[in-house]
């Protein structure tokens, strides 16, 4: 158990220097990025790319390990369904990060560096996840 704490702090910690060092932690980054028609700040589409760079080549060979290292096996999405409750959540996820510029990880990160904009956007996110947890509930 202390094994995988201890990994999950690691990368915790390394995704959190990446946001805070790529400049994610700024809302007005990830605005300027959105903002395609005006202020357009490219930043965002070269930190996705070396996300989906280093998918792409590491994604299949650690699937290929047959379970991590810490854990008895890879707990993967059993549904690829396409339906309304993932285009509803997704649809206000969008919604959310185009009016904030920020989504969870970053918001997080951005509590890290004192940004002020996180001290108000974690908490309201907070309440949106009790939220639909009580609804999910019902």
């Amino acid at each position: 158990m202390k094994r995988i704490l201890a990994a999950a702090l690691a990368s915790g910690a390394l995704f959190g220097v990446g946001l805070a060092l790529s400049g994610m932690t700024d809302a007005r980054r990830i605005l300027g990025f959105l903002d395609v028609t005006g202020d357009f700040d490219p930043t965002l589409a070269f930190v996705l790319g070396g996300a989906v760079a280093t998918t792409l080549l590491l994604f299949r060979p650690v699937l290929r390990r047959g379970r991590p290292l810490f854990a008895d096996g890879f707990r993967l999405p059993e549904s690829s369904r396409i339906d309304a409750r993932l285009l509803t959540g997704a649809g206000l996820f969008g919604i959310g990060w185009g009016l904030a510029g920020y989504c969870p990880g970053p918001a997080l990160a951005g509590l890290g560096v004192g940004s002020s904009e996180a001290l108000w956007f974690v908490p309201a996110m907070i309440v949106g996840i009790v939220l639909q947890r009580m609804l999910a509930r019902r």
